[in-house]
């Protein structure tokens, strides 16, 4: 009971996630690590995406974990199944819960989900939704997490990116969007300002925060008392990763470590 919450992201879309957990549940513990000497996963293939994840969720299983989180929409539709029987612990993820909410909330079904590559080649809102009546229109957003992992979270280019990326939502009946990204809701200013008022932002951040609270209350796993710890762990550049962090997040990631137990492999590529 007493043990952290592990969350997991390939960058630093996933802080979001950590963000609204410790608003939900900020008696809790949590170990966040950022995949960031590997980011970005959107463009990746779903295999590489899997080995990556897995990897990340070892490393966190061994710092003793009460369960996981797996704070990345490309993350969680490729390795989603094999995590929940890697391990015994129990394995909280984004898509799901986006897309019940993203149902639950529109007038038309008309609903459009921002998603990287990977999350769109993997078709993992499609099989959220499938057993609804629900017309999904999926848009592939990939400068958006450019954007992001640079700290930068408005200005003019921005703005003409995301007119260009929601132009199609702007021209179609659609009443809701998932930020299907967890990066996504940094940006979630500049995004209702380009499709107006009458559109409704589904964060995948803030629905599996959710998920994440219902997950540890059914397993008796809530813990309660003083505000929780938090520790940033990066396969990247720690002093990088904080730099970024504090420039998204302001004071919620105090100073990132290394993840000593990820030594990455400088062929695969790193952006850090």
């Amino acid at each position: 009971m007493n043990a952290p919450v592990g969350i997991f992201d390939s960058g630093f879309g996933g802080l979001t996630v950590a963000r609204a957990i410790v608003d939900q549940l900020p008696g809790e513990d949590i170990i966040y690590l950022g995949d960031t000497a590997r980011a970005p996963y959107g463009p990746r293939s779903i295999a590489e995406v899997r080995t990556f994840a897995l990897e990340c969720l070892d490393a966190l299983v061994d710092q003793g974990v009460k369960t996981l989180v797996i704070a990345c929409n490309s993350a969680s539709a490729a390795v989603l199944a094999d995590a929940r029987e890697r391990y015994t612990i129990p394995v909280a993820e984004v898509v799901l819960p986006a897309a019940k909410r993203a149902v639950r909330v529109s007038r038309t079904r008309k609903i459009a989900v921002l998603s990287t590559q990977a999350t769109a080649t993997s078709r993992a809102y499609d099989d959220a939704v499938s057993a609804t009546d629900t017309d999904l229109t999926t848009i592939v957003c990939p400068r958006f997490v450019e954007f992001v992992e640079a700290g930068i979270t408005g200005g003019d280019e921005l703005l003409s990116v995301a007119q260009k990326y929601l132009q199609p939502i702007k021209d179609s009946p659609i009443d809701t969007v998932i930020l299907g990204c967890t990066h996504y809701p940094l940006l979630a200013g500049a995004i209702s300002y380009v499709l107006g008022d009458e559109v409704t932002l589904v964060s995948s951040a803030d629905e599996c925060a959710t998920a994440t609270y219902a997950l540890l209350a059914d397993a008796g796993l809530l813990r309660e008392g003083a505000p929780g710890v938090r520790r940033f762990l990066t396969t990247g550049n720690p002093e990088k990763f904080t730099s970024i962090a504090s420039r998204l997040l302001g004071d919620f990631v105090n100073v990132a470590e290394a993840c000593e137990e990820l030594v990455m492999d400088k062929s695969k590529g790193s952006n850090d």
